[in-house]
């Protein structure tokens, strides 16, 4: 039987690079996952959200996981075809899109600040979860940030 040679390193060569962690999506930090002290904790449709009040705001942090759909999770809790809040917030990580009743699709990928305009369908893309820190007035969002009131191109 032959021996096989152990091929010599040639000076100067490296070993081919890993892939960049740009290439790779980037696990969340087990401190954007930990429960926030001092909020009301609960889920909606899979998403966990974090509640906490801030003067006459609330300050949110939002948990959505992979596959999450808001057609599918979401519609069949609230009755309605499309997302009738307003998102304004800041993309802490993920990646999710945003669709509006006439067609148009908003891709959102962290770090981003968003703003999403109510009558929306939405979903996570990849395999990481979506973390969304939102800032709402209730009911009273797109009256008291002066949003329109649904999607236009203007």
């Amino acid at each position: 039987m032959a021996k096989k040679k152990k091929a010599k390193k040639a000076k100067g060569v490296r070993k081919p690079a890993r892939k960049s962690a740009a290439k790779r999506p980037a696990k969340a930090p087990a401190s954007l996952l930990a429960a926030v002290r001092g909020a009301e904790h609960r889920y909606i449709g899979h998403v966990r959200l974090d509640v906490g009040r801030a003067g006459a705001a609330r300050v949110k942090r939002m948990i959505y996981p992979p596959g999450f759909h808001w057609a599918k999770d979401m519609k069949p809790i609230t009755g309605t075809e499309l997302c009738m809040h307003a998102h304004v917030g800041f993309l802490v990580h993920g990646e999710i899109h945003i669709e509006y009743a006439d067609g148009c699709i908003v891709e959102h990928k962290a770090p981003h600040v968003i703003a999403i305009d109510p009558g929306h369908d939405g979903w996570v893309v990849g395999k990481e979860p979506v973390i969304l820190i939102e800032f709402d007035f209730e009911g009273d969002t797109v009256n008291r940030l002066g949003m329109p009131a649904s999607h236009t191109h203007s």
